[in-house]
């Protein structure tokens, strides 16, 4: 594995998650990846995450890039020499800067080009986008102490950890055949609940990918203010 010298804040992370019929996601999902499971579901989800300071790893703070992206992604498993491997398959990157979409086809995987919509106040987070090609994001959330009885989890605690697992990724290689992975670092893992109010995907609403009722709202996540880094993976 080597580093790729990339580092900076997560400024504001959310994590919205779905629970999903594992055969419906298996037919989305190439070799040589496989739904991970939790209580028989598998999961997917998007991720909002604004990063802030992002720069090559030894610059200055003051050359650090700002930018709004989003990743859907599903929870993944898949055999290597060295065992069973968990993370997340990302089938689109969204991202408001263009550097990223450069540097990122590059180096991480196809990245599209989206215009983010952004309001945060007192708690309560509204995130939208609209892609350079047409696909769309809504989500309204507001921070809570209360975890939702409906979950497939017990527990924060136990989402986390789960969640926690994927911090390795892996993207269709923008250039060619194979997939670009890499693993995201923090100096800590905390996460806190959110309730979500609203969230439209046209991702998971496409019925040609997820037919009726084979995806539904599971939880939502909150990390703030971390210190990260991206360490590039070799190639699958």
């Amino acid at each position: 594995m080597n580093a790729l010298p990339l580092t900076g804040l997560i400024d504001r992370r959310i994590l919205i998650n779905f629970r999903a019929d594992p055969a419906v996601v298996s037919k989305l999902l190439p070799a040589p990846f496989r739904p991970q499971l939790q209580a028989g579901s598998a999961m997917v989800g998007i991720c909002l995450i604004r990063l802030k300071q992002e720069r090559l790893r030894g610059l200055p703070v003051a050359f650090g890039l700002t930018s709004e992206n989003g990743a859907h992604r599903i929870a993944v498993e898949w055999e290597v020499g060295s065992g069973l491997q968990q993370g997340v398959y990302i089938p689109r990157r969204d991202t408001s800067s263009r550097i990223n979409c450069l540097v990122g086809n590059q180096l991480i995987g196809k990245h599209y080009h989206s215009k983010f919509w952004v309001k945060e106040q007192d708690g309560s987070y509204a995130v939208s986008f609209l892609s350079s090609d047409g696909t769309s994001l809504e989500v309204e959330a507001q921070e809570t102490t209360i975890w939702p009885s409906t979950s497939i989890f017990a527990s924060l605690e136990q989402a986390s950890e789960f969640y926690q697992n994927g911090a390795t990724g892996y993207s269709p290689n923008a250039s060619g055949p194979g997939f670009r992975g890499v693993k995201l670092s923090t100096r800590q893992w905390q996460v806190s609940a959110l309730s979500v109010g609203n969230v439209i995907s046209s991702y998971f609403e496409d019925a040609t990918l997820f037919p009726r009722d084979s995806v539904v709202f599971d939880n939502a996540l909150l990390m703030t203010n971390t210190v990260h880094e991206w360490r590039r993976l070799s190639a699958l």
